[in-house]
Formats: C-alpha cells, structure tokens, sequence
C-alpha cells in the first residue's frame, strides 16, 4: 500500500464526502475517481487507498456524522482545502460535490445534483440557505460545472444564469456486477411494490400510499417503503396508512444494506417512483438492471433515465399513479415487456462512459 505523501502535483480529488454506508454522492465518487487515474491525481481521503497517491485528511466530515459532519466539512472546504492546494501546487482541483472554496483563487471543476432545496425549500433550511447563497458563488467561480442530466443543467442555467457552454451534463451508471436479474427464491405469499428512496415530501411518498390503498386488488399486495425513515415526515406516512386501513400491508425499512438491495428490487412487482424532482434518479436505472418494471414521472430527469422502458405518469395526478399501479398488478404482458425493455435501456448507462467523460473534462481544464 502506498503511504500516505505530500507531493506537488496538478489534480486533487476531494473526497471528503465518501462515506461506509454509500448513497448517492458517495455512489457516484466512488465510481468515477478510478478512471480519473490517468491523470495520476492526489486524491485527498481520510483513508489510504492502494494504487494512489493520498493526503490524509479529517475523518469527521462524511454524511454518518449528520449535521455536524456537514458543517466541518464546509468548514474545511473554505477555511483549510485553499492552503492545501497551495502547498501541494496544485493546478486543478476536482471536487464530485457541489462545495469548493469561494474565497481563494483556486481553479476548481464541481458537479452539481440537483437544485432541489431551491424548489422544495420546506423543511431544508440549512440545504436552501446553501443552494441560495453559496451555491451561486461555487458554480459561477467554477472553471466547469458538471450535471449529472440535463434537467439539472437546465435549471443551473435557469437559477444561476450559468452558460451553457460552461456547463457538461454527464449521466450517472450503476454497478452492473451488483444490479442485474437475480435467481429469485420461492414465491412471495404476496407480491410487494417497492418504493425505494428517502422519505422527503418531494419524494411523493404520500402518493405513493395513498395509489396503493386506491387499488381494487391491494389486498393480494403488499407495499415496501425502503431506504432512510425520516424523524420528520415518517411518523405522517405511518399514520396515513392507519387512515387508509393498510398499516399491516405497508412495510417500512430503514437503510437496506448495498449487497441486499438487487434481490430486494428484483422481487417487486414494480418500483413506483413518482418523485416530484430528481437530479437523476437511480433507483429507477437499478430496477431496470435487475428487469423489474417501472412506474416513474415525467418530469425533471426521470424520462431521461428511463426513456420509453418504463410508465411515466404526472407525479400531481393521482388517478395516473393507481392506473399504472393497476395496470402492472393485472397485465402480465405489460410486466414481461417492461422488464425486457428495462434491461436494453439499463445496458446504454456504465460507469466506464462516466468516467471517460469525466476524465475529459478534466483533461481539458488541467
């Protein structure tokens, strides 16, 4: 393993935001940095990882430590990450993150997600007062600002008046080792929709709820609500399937383990997904990978990802989400064509093509 150096060098990888239970940004950083090699980077971690050159940096700045996490972690892109850079003279730093010093001069390519605290500012106040205040300065002082669609390249042109030609959309992949059609055990005594995703508002989870309690035959299914419970907003789900009478028919999971999650996908009937926005939207990318059908919105990113692989229905509509829910419960055609369509689209996306795009970019600017 190689130790742990301070070298001069042109590229810096930030990857303060890795985390051991990996969702979303963490999936992405962990992805791309290995095809950026060929630019022989430094990439700064709080652990060594063989193969690259690294500079240790503090531990205490990842998602697992919550709030506090994230406010060191900003901390640190601004008041120390400028000095680093100087002192390894660094031409370039790459940070897979919308944060980078806004107080420096440093020459810096981020990737932005999504805007949505600006569009759902309920309830995110620490992630709106960024995407208002500091946000703006990071992707306007930006030698490049990478997407990772172009629904979000639309809106950093529309909110931060960005131009285009600063701007690269790169779509996310997703682990084709991982996500793929599994060998499923016995028949389940009742299939299960699946909902995969945090809790959010904007996530529609009501709708997805109260489509489920709408359906003429849910007492053959079930629904599965897996990923994060949210303090602030699952006690409400809870209740409203007390309402509705389906609270032995609605399982809530916490965090699904990565390896767990393809059988998990694999034995829906269909992931529902009716999100009100979405940077991208990869549960719906790993549902197609393992052939289970989808059921998403036509808005923001999402017919990006799924194209014509999926039922795209008006997220506001709920007539919409119970016809779709309806439709894949009783047409077994429809499921099997999904499911076919699903694998072909899934099979365009690969992390290789993310990083080969990455990695021009930041060819161009190093």
């Amino acid at each position: 393993m190689l130790g742990w150096v301070e070298v001069a060098h042109l590229v810096l990888v930030n990857l303060s935001y890795l985390s051991d239970k990996p969702t979303g940004i963490s999936t992405y950083t962990q992805n791309v940095y290995p095809y950026l090699k060929p630019l022989n980077p430094i990439l700064l971690t709080r652990e060594p990882i063989e193969g690259y050159r690294c500079h240790r940096i503090p531990g205490f700045m990842t998602p697992e430590q919550g709030m506090r996490g994230h406010i060191s972690r900003l901390l640190w892109t601004q008041f120390r990450l400028p000095s680093l850079s100087r002192r390894l003279r660094s031409r370039l730093l790459f940070s897979p993150l919308p944060e980078a010093p806004i107080y420096s001069y440093s020459r810096y390519v981020v990737v932005v997600y999504d805007l949505i605290p600006l569009r759902f500012p309920q309830g995110q106040w620490h992630l709106s007062y960024y995407h208002r205040y500091i946000l703006p300065k990071v992707v306007t002082q930006a030698r490049h600002v990478i997407c990772i669609s172009q629904s979000t390249a639309d809106d950093v042109m529309a909110f931060f008046g960005v131009r285009a030609n600063r701007i690269t959309p790169i779509p996310l992949a997703y682990d084709r080792l991982n996500f793929r059609p599994q060998s499923l055990p016995n028949r389940l005594d009742r299939p299960y929709f699946l909902y995969l995703g945090r809790q959010a508002p904007y996530k529609n989870v009501q709708s997805v709820i109260s489509a489920f309690a709408a359906l003429p035959e849910r007492d053959n299914y079930e629904l599965w609500l897996a990923g994060p419970t949210d303090r602030r907003h699952t006690p409400r789900w809870q209740q409203l399937t007390k309402e509705l009478g389906i609270r032995e028919q609605v399982k809530f999971m916490e965090y699904v383990p990565y390896e767990k999650l393809p059988q998990l996908i694999a034995q829906a009937i269909a992931l529902v997904f009716p999100s009100l926005w979405e940077g991208f939207g990869l549960p719906v990318l790993e549902a197609m990978a393992c052939g289970t059908p989808v059921i998403t919105s036509n808005v923001s990113s999402l017919p990006e990802v799924a194209g014509d692989a999926a039922l795209l229905v008006d997220p506001y509509n709920l007539d919409e989400l119970i016809a779709a829910m309806h439709a894949i419960a009783t047409d077994y055609n429809l499921r099997d064509n999904l499911s076919e369509l699903g694998l072909l689209r899934s099979s365009e996306f690969s992390w290789a093509k993310t990083g080969q795009q990455t990695l021009e970019v930041l060819k161009f600017y190093a």
